[in-house]
């Protein structure tokens, strides 16, 4: 005898309908997607579940799976409680405390009371300068706005909502299919219970009216692209007396031409010259913050990195700033005139002379290798 569902719901084969729903229903409740949010496996155990109380919960199938096992349930004709929706539809009674449902016909109860505007998203785009020393903006977005004609109830003034006639004022539709309840949010009022007969002639019943909207903002010098900028009340407006949703602003940092940014350090490559590597050099160079002497040392090879302390982006929780890390790259000129070249073709002379260039030293590390 396969007694697995009896096994999960932690009740004996003997067990009432009534301890059977309350172990379902304190299984549910734990394993709930709304409490496991992302969990993978509290979501099958939350199906494992709902399909033990769907077998065990009903008579007749239980009767069946007592006697035949889970074999001659899938025999009769049984496909499992499908999706989460089927089940939160199927078991409407079990979630009725937790979900707030109420009235002795299980019906959710009528949405008709003030309603908060949904929170708006905007993108807006900062050039990197920006980002490092903060900006002021002013954005321009179209957004529904409570109607004042009506206050955001959609109503004709001097006028009322009416009952529902197809959900009685409940906002749910309740039928049933075999054990079970379906409850379904009505399809005339919305879930609302109530209809609206004598729309209010600006919004048209809606409640709200798009409008353009300018909104200023102050940016903070340090912020990064993904940085969420939220500004209360300023989303789409409340319904029937509700408050404003909020709005939040998501930053987008455009790309430097010389910089590149890494948390709050600012890298930057420096051409030089290969007079400049070898015999060192003081060079200005360009910061985000204006310019800054730099000192090359003699022999600098490419790649070399120095830095220029409290050069980079001001940090946005806390005091001071980045480091600026310089990066030096040695160009080998081109087009060299007949007095460079002759100039070129001692030094290469010289250093032959000398015996002693990198050039040897590495041949002679090969055939060292070979040997």
């Amino acid at each position: 005898m396969d007694n697995d569902f009896y096994e999960f719901l932690g009740v004996s084969q003997d067990a009432s309908q009534s301890e059977i729903k309350k172990a379902y229903r304190q299984l549910a409740m734990k394993y709930h997607p709304d409490r496991n949010p992302g969990d993978n496996e509290a979501e099958e155990k939350f199906k494992a579940a709902a399909e033990a109380y769907e077998i065990l919960g009903d008579p007749e199938k239980r009767s069946i799976y007592d006697r035949y096992g889970i074999d001659g349930i899938r025999n009769s004709g049984y496909r499992g409680p499908g999706n989460f929706d089927d089940i939160f539809s199927s078991f409407s009674d079990i979630f009725s405390d937790f979900f707030g449902f109420g009235g002795p016909s299980g019906g959710r109860r009528r949405n008709s009371g003030p309603a908060q505007g949904n929170d708006l998203r905007y993108d807006l785009s900062i050039s990197f300068m920006d980002a490092v020393h903060g900006v002021e903006k002013v954005i321009e977005l179209s957004k529904r706005e409570t109607c004042w004609t009506c206050e955001g109830t959609g109503l004709r003034p001097g006028c009322q909502k009416q009952t529902c006639t197809t959900c009685h004022g409940q906002g749910q539709v309740i039928r049933n299919q075999g054990p079970f309840r379906l409850s379904t949010t009505c399809p005339n009022c919305r879930g609302e219970g109530e209809i609206i007969t004598d729309p209010c002639n600006d919004c048209n019943g809606a409640g709200l009216i798009a409008k353009p909207k300018k909104v200023s903002l102050k940016i903070p010098a340090g912020v990064d692209t993904g940085a969420k900028m939220l500004l209360r009340n300023e989303g789409e407006g409340g319904r029937r007396g509700g408050p404003s949703g909020d709005l939040y602003v998501v930053i987008h940092v455009e790309p430097h031409e010389l910089f590149e940014r890494h948390e709050y350090d600012i890298y930057c490559e420096l051409p030089i010259s290969i007079a400049q590597a070898a015999l060192g050099d003081k060079i200005e160079v360009p910061t985000v913050h204006g310019k800054a002497t730099l000192k090359i040392p003699k022999g600098t090879q490419s790649g070399s990195r120095f830095t220029l302390k409290s050069e980079g982006v001001p940090q946005l929780r806390g005091s001071g700033r980045g480091n600026m890390i310089v990066e030096a790259k040695v160009v080998t000129p081109t087009n060299l005139t007949e007095k460079q070249k002759d100039l070129l073709k001692e030094f290469q002379a010289i250093e032959k002379e000398k015996g002693d260039s990198e050039e040897e030293g590495f041949f002679k590390k090969i055939f060292h290798f070979s040997a």
